[in-house]
């Protein structure tokens, strides 16, 4: 009976291990595999490459009015139409290409979106062409530095977001609202908005 009670104790004992490490995310990422698996390994990670920091900006803008879930479900398909989000390749779209892009259902066909896309390419090259490095001017409003939120309150916009969506606006992008340029930086990880409890706020 005695070893019968060991064993008992130990298969308790290795039930309790297991339910500790069950890992906590924030609250939306559960549920939708796709969704974790972005939250796990990318989302709030710090980006410092400037092409991808603009590829994640004209996706962020791909998903005013629907769930970010949508777009990266159709990021692949994103990729393929859009030349692999190679600005150089993006901003020598025309007309035929934007008529391809509102043919091709694997993506998001909003005229306006598809043609913000293309000016936002052509901003990147000319900032590129200036010797301003895109990234360097993403990070410039941190000076360089992750923001970390309180990890408690879920926020949609902020005073910094407002700045820099004013600022892209005024370089002549476009879908880059106060609450699309929030998302993205949570995105990118310029804001670190992991809640307290999840396992990848460091």
């Amino acid at each position: 009976m005695a070893i019968v009670a060991e064993s008992g104790r130990a298969r308790v004992g290795s039930a309790a291990k297991k339910r500790k490490r069950v890992r906590k995310r924030c609250g939306w990422a559960d549920g939708d595999p796709l969704m974790t698996d972005y939250h796990d390994r990318e989302w709030g990670v710090a980006q410092r490459d400037g092409r991808m920091l603009w590829e994640m900006l004209m996706l962020e803008g791909f998903q005013a009015g629907l769930s970010w879930s949508i777009v990266l479900r159709k990021r692949e398909a994103f990729r393929a139409a859009f030349a692999g989000f190679e600005p150089a390749k993006v901003a020598r779209f025309g007309a035929r290409d934007v008529e391809r892009l509102m043919a091709n259902a694997g993506i998001i066909r909003a005229r306006a979106k598809i043609q913000a896309t293309i000016r936002g390419a052509q901003i990147y090259c000319e900032m590129e062409q200036r010797g301003e490095s895109f990234s360097e001017f993403c990070w410039s409003f941190t000076g360089g530095k992750v923001l970390r939120g309180n990890g408690r309150t879920r926020v949609v916009s902020s005073p910094l977001s407002e700045h820099i969506a004013k600022e892209l606006k005024r370089r002549g992008f476009k879908f880059v609202g106060a609450t699309i340029v929030y998302a993205w930086l949570q995105a990118v990880g310029i804001v670190n908005d992991h809640a307290s409890t999840c396992f990848r706020r460091k």
